[in-house]
């Protein structure tokens, strides 16, 4: 079994979790560059994307773009047919990525009803075939997977129990069921079990649900046994997170100052490949605490392009607003 960078790592460490339309290249960047996170992943990769000629040059150039500054970078694929993860986990491995990661976990409705992501845990011997195929075409580079704990119904000792046979690197596991989505706290005492049930085998365990810090993350991995913490939305609303800093803390000149190097960023990262309504999702975060923030969101809300973004920002510092 390959271990890699997973080695490496202190403990507890943080990870930074895949979030579709949100963890592109610069978005990673701008996350490190505030407060970096011991591992990095990307966006969800369909294998199957990966493997028709005519999708995958968009998909490559959209997704698979990264910095060295952003080490070590985990990309994350989903799929169903096993041929396609050995496919992807070689082209991934010749790409430079430190690891793959198999999404088991998501349980977005049009994954599940292919079968894939969440959908995975009814079907073990496929879940299984899955991770041997991409092991075996990453080579040297290993190979980890993100679930859940169940479909409708906790079985996360046993699913547990089942990866466990195929020995990923390491099993990132969510605290809510497929049927749960996030309308649940996380139940972390499940995930606690689940450290249990791997402990002594050598596959890591990280856990993931509802973190809001790095002291809470810490906190959690002591009470529950985890080797790391996943956090992802609590990092879509504060950029600053694994810095240590509350979003309460950052001024409103450095949120602008931070948006308008995000905006740029992108734009001299995919020009006019990508939309700046990628970047909409991002306003609440740099806006808020902001004098005015409802206004200026709008204003942002309403941008049709990089530059006229960044011009909203800078005539909205410039007027006298406290800032």
């Amino acid at each position: 079994m390959a271990y890699g960078f997973w080695r490496t790592l202190p403990r507890p460490f943080l990870a930074l979790a895949p979030m579709h339309d949100v963890t592109d290249t610069v978005f990673r960047r701008i996350i490190a560059r505030r407060g970096k996170p011991h591992v990095l992943f990307t966006e969800f990769i369909s294998v199957d994307g990966l493997s028709h000629p005519a999708s995958r040059e968009k998909m490559v150039s959209r997704y698979l773009r990264f910095t060295e500054k952003e080490r070590p970078l985990v990309a994350q694929i989903w799929g169903t047919d096993p041929r396609l993860f050995f496919q992807a986990a070689r082209l991934l491995a010749a790409r430079g990525f430190d690891g793959i990661d198999i999404n088991m976990g998501c349980p977005e409705r049009s994954a599940v009803r292919k079968g894939a992501c969440a959908a995975l845990v009814r079907t073990p011997r496929l879940a299984q075939d899955i991770i041997r195929a991409a092991q075996e075409g990453a080579g040297s580079v290993p190979v980890s997977a993100k679930i859940r704990l169940g479909y409708d119904q906790n079985v996360i000792a046993w699913w547990m129990e089942t990866l466990l046979e195929v020995r990923p690197a390491a099993i990132t596991v969510h605290g809510r069921t497929a049927r749960q989505f996030s309308r649940v706290p996380a139940d972390w005492d499940s995930i606690g079990r689940a450290a249990a049930v791997a402990r002594g085998s050598g596959v890591l365990v990280v856990g993931n649900g509802d973190v809001q810090s790095v002291q809470e993350a810490e906190e959690k991995a002591r009470q529950y046994g985890v080797d790391g913490v996943m956090i992802g939305r609590a990092a879509l609303k504060n950029h600053w997170l694994f810095a240590g800093r509350m979003i309460e803390a950052v001024s409103a000149a450095e949120k602008l100052d931070a948006f308008v190097e995000h905006v740029l960023l992108f734009a001299e990262e995919y020009g006019g490949e990508r939309g700046i309504w990628v970047l909409r999702k991002h306003v609440k975060t740099y806006t808020c605490g902001i004098p005015g923030a409802k206004e200026l969101r709008e204003r942002l809300m309403q941008a049709q392009s990089a530059s006229e973004a960044v011009a909203v920002v800078r005539a909205w510092k410039k007027d006298v607003r406290g800032i």
